[in-house]
């Protein structure tokens, strides 16, 4: 967290903004800069004076994604000047909105359409697989149907065949750290509060990690799938980032030349 920075961003992105264009009366106003007063900026943002103070003194706490988008929408910030706002606190902007994006970008689609030995899906911030590639459906071994194939939900709750045979505690606390930042980011998404409340219903293990709170930054971790054809595989996994819609690419491939690939390129010649 950039925490001076954030300060100072904040001071100048309140002092920019005029009363008038929020609609605030500024006949008779004693008001010695042109801008806004802290105590406004904390009303239309929803929070209290003594805190938003603190954050424009550099004295405060890493702020929350919600406090941020509450900010932002406080200030009127532009989308690009949102996104800065977010990355001076150390957070990924989520996409302006509510709800979390749950459509692929044409281009990121037609990226797994060019991998055809490699297993490539795209999750939302829910774990939604939202478009994956004939070879990632092999592996994984489920019905793309949308909606209905959940990352998350498979993990802990089953309802799909269980390939994997080793990571699941590493993908567990990886699968809750991300729940737990989508649940900061969109606390008015009605799929994602029921996805979170069926996990705790059903699952002692969720309950679990999700009370210790992990954190987990996405990038490379190895995997065995145990595939009922190709036997056991022993993949890697990258994960690259569409910040703008906060989705993840999944890449799994194997080392070249190893019987892994082999193997890789045995499923995708009868996947496609």
């Amino acid at each position: 967290m950039a925490r001076q920075e954030l300060a100072h961003y904040l001071r100048d992105r309140r002092a920019a903004l005029r009363p008038h264009e929020i609609g605030l009366a500024t006949a008779g106003a004693d008001r010695r800069t042109p801008g806004l007063r802290r105590e406004e900026v904390a009303e239309l943002a929803h929070m209290s004076v003594d805190y938003y103070t603190r954050l424009e003194q550099a004295r405060g706490p890493r702020p929350s994604a919600r406090i941020l988008d509450a900010l932002a929408r406080a200030l009127r910030l532009a989308p690009a000047e949102r996104s800065h706002l977010f990355r001076l606190a150390g957070s990924t902007a989520p996409p302006p909105g509510g709800s979390a994006v749950r459509q692929v970008r044409p281009h990121v689609a037609r990226m797994l359409e060019r991998l055809p030995e490699t297993g490539a899906l795209v999750t939302d911030a829910a774990y939604d697989v939202v478009t994956w590639n004939p070879l990632a459906r092999t592996l994984l071994g489920a019905d793309p149907a949308a909606g209905a194939t959940n990352l998350a939900r498979r993990r802990f709750l089953g309802g799909g065949p269980a390939y994997e045979s080793t990571s699941a505690e590493e993908f567990g606390h990886i699968v809750v750290a991300r729940l737990r930042r989508a649940a900061d980011r969109y606390p008015h998404d009605p799929r994602l509060a029921a996805l979170l409340a069926e996990l705790h219903s059903g699952s002692a293990e969720f309950r679990q990690i999700w009370q210790a709170r992990p954190v987990h930054a996405p990038g490379h971790r190895t995997k065995t799938l145990d595939h009922p054809d190709a036997g056991a595989l022993r993949l890697n996994c990258d994960v690259l980032l569409v910040p703008e819609d906060d989705q993840e690419v999944v890449l799994m491939t194997a080392d070249p030349g190893s019987p892994d690939a082999r193997a890789l390129r045995s499923l995708a010649a009868r996947a496609t």
